[in-house]
């Protein structure tokens, strides 16, 4: 997203010109892989300003993240909401259906944020990338690397101090002795680089 923005002219057209050629949106992140069961998500807020810098707006998402998913029948498994973005980890049976959950909730907190700001009409998502979980252990690499998401970023010392993550529900029902086993078997050495510049 960043990058095109220091494109020559000449150069943003053939950029467009190639994404269209292999089927992508001319401007869009493309979801290629619509057919698996398990997606780490992905959310950033537009230019990744902090509109999420409020516990309380992040709960919101969180809720308002749960309430459209389970009324699509999509079951996340692991979450973490940051002040200018979120990952989650959902099983979904019906893909076309998370373009739906996701315009309804970055629509209405949009409209309420900008209300509240008296930012009227201001962008403030940007839309969602998705990669396909492939196997058990990119399952488990990615349920680590959302719940060091907080640590990454440089917004905790530990992922235990980050409130709006699962990884307080898993250490309530799996324990931390399974969660440090977890990170010891499925550690996530480079997993992510580089995704936060796009």
């Amino acid at each position: 997203m960043y990058e095109y923005r220091n494109l020559t002219r000449q150069q943003r057209q053939e950029l467009v010109q190639e994404r269209i050629a292999r089927g992508y949106p001319p401007h869009s992140p493309p979801h290629l892989v619509r057919d698996q069961q398990f997606y780490l998500l992905t959310a950033t807020c537009y230019e990744h300003a902090p509109h999420m810098h409020m516990p309380e707006r992040r709960r919101q998402v969180l809720d308002s993240l749960f309430e459209m998913l389970i009324l699509h029948g999509i079951e996340m498994c692991a979450w973490v909401i940051l002040p200018n973005h979120y990952h989650i980890l959902v099983h979904v049976l019906d893909f076309d259906a998370l373009g739906t959950v996701f315009r309804q909730v970055h629509g209405a907190t949009s409209r309420q944020w900008n209300i509240e700001e008296g930012m009227p009409g201001r962008k403030v998502w940007y839309r969602f990338s998705d990669r396909a979980i492939r196997s058990e252990r990119h399952y488990y690499t990615t349920l680590n690397y959302i719940h060091y998401n907080p640590v990454k970023h440089h917004w905790v010392a530990l992922p235990y101090d980050w409130a709006e993550s699962s990884i307080h529900w898993y250490a309530e029902y799996y324990g931390r002795e399974w969660l440090h086993d977890l990170w010891v078997s499925h550690p996530i050495r480079d997993y992510g680089r580089g995704w936060d510049e796009r």
